[in-house]
């Protein structure tokens, strides 16, 4: 049985008469890999400070491999990287490590080990002031992986990189939660996170929306399934549409849209029109279209 390492149940925040998070209750077991969204101001950040101890809850209980936020068993476990790390430009990647380490307790510590994972062994001893970005943040990673933490925070930790750099540290993220860590994302890239986590969170107002994968969050949003027909003349596209209920698009393409339960039977129907279909494009719902859906932004 995967165990579960953070667990948050019925957590609630006030600031003055707001509540800014209302029974919040979220589970990410070991290994897992877990994205939060939600806009600005849904909770995201509250619920991350609270999970890192920096401020009080009101109500509701979090724990992080049973232990209370902020205690020394907590932070033990729990590794933290913000949007835009600040490190002392002066120090080398080898000694900003080294000084970490020495702060977290952590012994043994492998700092050659931790920069190679990364990417970073060529530049271990170069000053931190002439990393660009991207070395940055995979530093801040190489951070993040010291002493093996059981719970790793990331805010929107491909935030400025360019793609083969957002590629890279995904890859290191995984590696983590292949190692058994439980990685939180915090992240506003909607395409990344589709593809690189097991789980979407959705906060909305200080309220958890949705918790589950996309195809399940997909199911239950019941939103259409889009098929696209290529035709092979525009009178056969006008007949089609006629016949399935779609819509004539781009002159010889019909859209039609359909239920997930739905798709079979009608990509049967179009199976039955022999040659006048030429082609057929399936688009089921997107992150994109759900986060629309579950944060209310047509709302």
């Amino acid at each position: 049985m995967t165990e579960t390492v953070l667990n948050c149940d019925k957590v609630q925040k006030f600031r003055g008469d707001i509540q800014v998070l209302k029974d919040v209750s979220l589970a990410v077991p070991s290994g897992a890999r877990v994205a939060l969204l939600g806009h600005n101001g849904a909770g995201k950040s509250t619920l991350i400070k609270s999970i890192l101890g920096l401020i009080p809850i009101e109500g509701g209980q979090i724990s992080i491999c049973g232990h209370a936020p902020g205690s020394n068993a907590a932070r033990a476990d729990v590794a933290y990287l913000p949007e835009s790390v600040a490190f002392q430009n002066a120090l080398t990647g080898r000694e900003l490590l080294t000084m970490f380490a020495g702060l977290a307790g952590i012994r043994d510590n492998d700092t050659s080990g931790a920069l190679a994972r990364v990417g970073l062994a060529e530049a271990a001893d170069r000053r931190i002031k002439t990393y660009s970005k991207g070395m940055r943040q995979r530093l801040g990673l190489a951070q993040v992986m010291l002493g093996r933490p059981r719970l790793a925070l990331l805010d929107e930790p491909t935030s400025g990189l360019d793609p083969v750099s957002r590629h890279d540290l995904y890859a290191i993220i995984d590696a983590l939660a292949a190692e058994g860590t439980a990685v939180l994302i915090a992240s506003h890239a909607l395409t990344e996170v589709e593809a690189q986590t097991d789980r979407i969170a959705i906060l909305r107002d200080g309220s958890l929306v949705a918790d589950d994968t996309v195809a399940n969050l997909a199911r239950k949003a019941g939103l259409p399934i889009i098929l696209k027909v290529q035709t092979k003349a525009s009178d056969t596209a006008d007949r089609i549409a006629a016949e399935t209920g779609g819509v004539r698009v781009n002159g010889m393409s019909v859209e039609i849209r359909c239920t997930a339960d739905g798709k079979m039977a009608a990509l049967h129907n179009l199976s039955g029109m022999g040659a006048e279909v030429a082609d057929i494009d399936i688009t089921p719902p997107g992150l994109e279209d759900l986060y629309r859906h579950y944060s209310g932004v047509d709302q």
